[in-house]
């Protein structure tokens, strides 16, 4: 041992010098794990002369242990029988200096007959790279919670369009697995033909939104069904060096959004609708009001009149005609007043098929449908509706009165009833196959004075004033369908259902329609 002390301690030699000129703490440890002499740095770093160095095991310096450490951490053993270096890493932790990481690696001395003499051991302290890579680590978790857990459908391919990856949203939205796609299907599989390209081409045009940007673009893309889905999308070009290596998109889905917006759409156009309407209900009531006094004296004198004339008075035939155009005048006031709504509604509970049956037997002139094939398919269903009888049965028969017209007197003329419970929505569907609706006519139906006829066969209120009182009862009514081919009104009312309702309410039905056919 002296000898071997002699030897690596002879500061002559040049080895010795190089040993010492280490940047790690170095031990040179005998085949017994006792220390035979350190560096420079480490001499430093224990905070112990070399000389109270030397002699002590290895556990007791790093450990302060009479234990040896296990040989399942401790690389010595395999060191000496395998005759390479080993490394192992070690977590320290102390109230000083918290947590410590240390890379530590044995190498082996050979003798000149390749023999273990000696094993060096260096300790590098790891501690910053080991928190680097934790940071690194928790951020690259963080991130994939962030993709895996996003709302947005996220697709990443590679430079030549292999799916990379699809994170939850995507499948969903795409309708594919991961595992149907990754690494086996092309992202052009995801578009209609020709919109993949169309993107990389803008992802390429700086002027859109930057070298390999694509802002916020809608375009159509194809679900696993083939059904084509609008969408807006995001996307970028993930650059190496300068070279283009992969491409990502994130898409969301529109279909929510423009259903959302159709549906507001069209309750801007109901109100605008509404308060046309009622403006025009209101100019309506006066002008009614202020033709109606004087038409009622014209009316009271021409016929007073009427009465004292001969038959050969040559002013008779004039005078008729007067009252005549007067009675006229007089119904056009009473149309005014209908659709300017100036009578209080009466509300009763009805059976929803009982108000067309009143209504096609109010129909006086009952030959109109001699050659029309009257059809009814009238739900069994109970069907209960608190609406005003009598105004509700003017619409059903103004509807049947129009599909009557467009169907020139001959045709099927079909009725169809049905509810939805749920929706506590009650319908009937007028069905005619009459010449139908022109589109250009169709926002316009329902304006008052709108009509196709010709000059004095309508006033233009009809469908108008049907308007106004089914929507004072709380309904609606559309037109579901028109074509050369023939229409189908559609007049919807809230469905009563009692067990809603508190008071009490006469709940037999009066006597339920019978499916006829």
């Amino acid at each position: 041992m002296a000898g071997t002390n002699d030897c690596v301690s002879n500061h002559s030699d040049w080895r010795v010098r190089v040993f010492d000129s280490l940047s790690l703490p170095t031990l040179i440890l005998g085949k017994d794990k006792v220390i035979v002499y350190a560096n420079e740095v480490a001499v430093k770093k224990f905070g112990m002369p070399v000389g109270e160095l030397m002699g002590k095991s290895c556990h007791q310096v790093f450990y302060n242990s009479k234990d040896p450490c296990s040989p399942n951490i401790c690389p010595l053993p395999k060191v000496l029988e395998e005759k390479k270096g080993h490394s192992t890493l070690r977590r320290i932790l102390s109230e000083e200096n918290g947590e410590i990481w240390e890379d530590r690696v044995f190498s082996p001395i050979l003798d000149d007959n390749g023999e273990v003499m000696y094993v060096m051991e260096s300790v590098r302290d790891v501690t910053r790279l080991k928190v680097l890579e934790k940071a690194l680590r928790e951020t690259k978790e963080f991130l994939e919670r962030a993709v895996e857990s996003s709302a947005c459908a996220i697709v990443a391919a590679s430079r030549n369009g292999k799916i990379l990856f699809m994170n939850p949203a995507a499948e969903k939205l795409f309708g594919y697995s991961v595992a149907e796609m990754v690494d086996k299907e092309s992202v052009e599989n995801l578009y209609p033909p020709g919109v993949a390209r169309a993107i990389m081409k803008k992802l390429r045009d700086e002027t859109l939104g930057g070298k390999g940007k694509l802002p916020s673009t809608t375009i159509k893309i194809l679900n696993a069904n083939s059904e084509e889905i609008p969408a807006e999308i995001t996307a970028s070009i993930m650059y190496e060096d300068g070279q283009e290596i992969a491409t990502m998109g994130i898409f969301n889905d529109l279909r929510e959004k423009i259903a959302v917006e159709q549906k507001l759409k069209q309750a801007q156009e109901q109100l605008a609708q509404s308060e046309k309407l009622a403006s025009l209900g209101q100019l309506a009531a006066g002008v009614a009001h202020e033709i109606n006094n004087p038409l009622g004296g014209i009316l009271l004198y021409a016929n007073s009149i009427l009465e004292q004339m001969t038959d050969d008075n040559p002013f008779r035939e004039d005078l008729e005609y007067v009252i005549e155009d007067a009675n006229r005048c007089k119904e056009i006031v009473k149309s005014l007043l209908a659709y300017s709504r100036q009578t209080s509604p009466i509300r009763e509970f009805i059976q929803f098929n009982d108000l067309l049956e009143q209504s096609l037997m109010l129909i006086r002139d009952q030959a109109i449908f001699r050659n029309i094939q009257v059809i009814r398919e009238l739900s069994d269903d109970m069907m209960l509706v608190h609406v005003d009888k009598n105004h509700l049965t003017q619409v059903c028969i103004n509807l049947i009165m129009n599909a009557i017209g467009a169907m020139n007197g001959e045709g099927t003329l079909l009725f169809r009833s049905y509810r939805d419970k749920p929706a506590k929505k009650a319908y009937l569907e007028i069905e005619d196959t009459g010449c139908g609706i022109p589109e250009e006519n169709l926002s316009k139906i329902f304006d008052p004075f709108f009509t196709t006829k010709e000059p004095g066969k309508g006033t233009g209120l009809g469908l108008s004033t049907a308007y106004g009182i089914v929507q004072e009862n709380g309904g609606n009514i559309s037109v579901k369908q028109t074509s050369p081919h023939g229409t189908t009104f559609l007049l919807e009312l809230p469905l009563f259902v009692p067990a809603d309702n508190s008071s009490s309410i006469p709940l037999e039905p009066a006597d339920s329609p019978v499916k006829d056919v």
